[in-house]
Parts: structure tokens; C-alpha cells; sequence
């Protein structure tokens, strides 16, 4: 599985359109930006660390919007990024996948120190199995290395690893490196048209789990 079904572009405290750059319309802005940079430095194989994006895309967007963010106001919002809130649906659905004997692995694109933290907020470290993390292996997702790296901790085909994800960009990585692929169409969420289509589109976790377990 990928990410702990925690909500990147939740409000975090006092972050992104809170006191910091007042305008909550910018959350959103800020996580594709980042996401922005990390694609391309996937792309001309120069990486960059998920954290250094988001710093990079905060002071992106500050210069665009003509306000200005100093190092506290950048540190507070990227350091919120450990506290975000899962999706009420999750932790049920872990444990009974868990109970059904699935190994449960996370895979993000976030520092492991930052992962583990989520995960812990978040109450549902104990539901996995192990946490990885791209940065690991130099390449950030939907770069190919880190799908592989699952496989490769879990010794087994990548065939035999299915990606969770809410993100189409995620999905269609997974598939192209050969690994399966569950998409959660969580609201506002879409597969992408192109290119190999999931094995499952689900609406949520829970219906995930009762589709893999029966």
C-alpha cells in the first residue's frame, strides 16, 4: 500500500492560507506545485527530497502572490505536514485486511522521519508491516525505483505488489513500473484517461478491503 490514507491538502495548523500567507485558496496551489518540482526532477534525474520541494513551492508561491514568508513561516507550515488527519475510513479497513493476512507496507514520497510521524498521529502505526520510503532510493515516485523497492523489501514479484492510491499520477506510475494497482476515488478524484487502467477503482478503503478479502 502507499500512502497511510492521510489527506495531503488537509488545513494544517496555523499552515498554508492560515495566518502564514492568508489565503486558503492556496493549499491546493501549493501541493501541485510541489508536486511540480519533484516530477521534474524525476524527469532530468536530478533529485530532490520531498521536503525540500514543499519549502521550494512555499516560497514559489509567496513570490507569486507578493507576500512575503520567512524561514519560521515556511518551517511551521512544512513541519504541519507530520499532523495530518487520516480519512475516517482507514484504520477499519487495515485491520481487516491485516486480519485476512495482507502484508501492509506503506510507500511515500515523504522522509521516513516524516512518515513515521504521520503515521503515528495519524494512530495507525501499528496496522502496517514496514514503512518505505522513495528517498531511500534516490527517486521519487512515479519514478519506477521506488515501487521496486517494495517488492524488493517484501521478496516478492512486483506483480504480486498492488499500489493504493487516491492519485491518478500514483497509479499510472505503479502500473508503468509493473506493479498493480487499486485507485480510491475519494471526492474530486479521477483515474487518468491515458495509459493502463487500474485493476480496481473503488470508492473508499473499506470497500477495497471487502473486494480483496472475498
Amino acid at each position: 500500500m502507499t500512502a497511510p490514507g492521510v489527506d495531503p491538502a488537509a488545513p494544517a495548523r496555523d499552515g498554508l492560507g492560515g495566518s502564514t500567507l492568508g489565503d486558503a485558496s492556496l493549499r491546493p496551489v501549493w501541493f501541485q506545485t510541489m508536486l511540480q518540482l519533484s516530477f521534474v526532477g524525476v524527469i532530468t534525474q536530478r533529485y530532490v527530497d520531498f521536503t525540500t520541494a514543499q519549502r521550494a513551492a512555499l516560497r514559489m508561491i509567496a513570490q507569486r502572490v507578493g507576500r512575503e514568508i520567512d524561514d519560521a513561516g515556511v518551517e511551521r507550515i512544512v513541519g504541519a505536514m507530520r499532523e495530518l488527519p487520516p480519512h475516517p475510513d482507514v484504520a477499519g479497513a487495515l485491520k481487516a485486511l491485516r486480519k485476512a493476512g495482507f502484508r501492509q507496507v506503506t510507500l511515500t514520497n515523504s522522509p521516513l522521519d516524516v512518515a513515521r510521524a504521520q503515521l503515528t498521529f495519524a494512530g495507525i502505526d501499528g496496522l502496517v508491516d514496514e514503512v518505505l520510503s522513495a528517498d531511500e532510493v534516490g527517486q521519487l515516485k512515479p519514478g519506477a525505483r521506488p515501487y521496486a523497492l517494495v517488492a524488493e523489501r517484501a521478496r516478492v514479484p512486483l506483480r504480486d505488489v498492488l499500489l493504493v492510491a487516491a492519485h491518478a499520477w500514483d497509479v499510472s506510475g505503479a502500473l508503468a513500473a509493473g506493479a498493480r494497482a487499486a485507485f480510491i476515488a475519494r471526492p474530486g478524484m479521477v483515474p487518468s484517461p491515458l495509459g493502463d487502467r487500474p485493476d480496481l477503482v473503488v470508492a473508499d478503503i473499506t470497500t477495497l478491503a471487502l473486494e480483496l478479502i472475498s
